[in-house]
């Protein structure tokens, strides 16, 4: 296995995670709610969404499929999430602060990086020289 598989396997794991969690603590009203407060329309719908594409996005991705379109949904959801939470949190989730963006930052590198060697440049074989 390619180690690059292996991050794609694990970041994409985490959203799975993370969108199984919400559904099944019955955090999506909450989540929608706080996206409208946010000045987000349609808050619990856009919850909703969110959610389900962690989860069955997640899973399409672990098995490889739609990458770059979905490793540039899970990046701009996690920016999002950096804008309205984490960044007036600071840096650290924890140790020197909590709840900061550190975890979705490596997130976004995680899946840019995943995007970028499934581009069709990435596949293309170089030639010696």
């Amino acid at each position: 296995m390619r180690g690059i598989v292996l991050v794609r396997m694990a970041a994409a794991a985490m959203m799975v995670i993370h969108g199984t969690t919400r559904a099944a603590t019955g955090g999506v009203p909450g989540f929608g709610g706080f996206l409208e407060g946010n000045h987000v329309p349609f808050g619990t719908g856009v919850a909703w969404l969110l959610t389900v594409v962690e989860i069955l996005g997640g899973l399409a991705l672990i098995s490889g499929r739609l990458v770059r379109p979905l490793c540039a949904w899970f990046a701009i959801e996690l920016a999002c999430g950096i804008a309205l939470v984490h960044f007036r949190e600071g840096w650290f989730v924890v140790g020197g602060g909590r709840n900061g963006f550190e975890y979705s930052a490596l997130l976004i590198v995680c899946f840019a990086a995943v995007a970028i060697d499934a581009s069709p440049a990435a596949a293309a074989p170089t030639q010696a020289t």
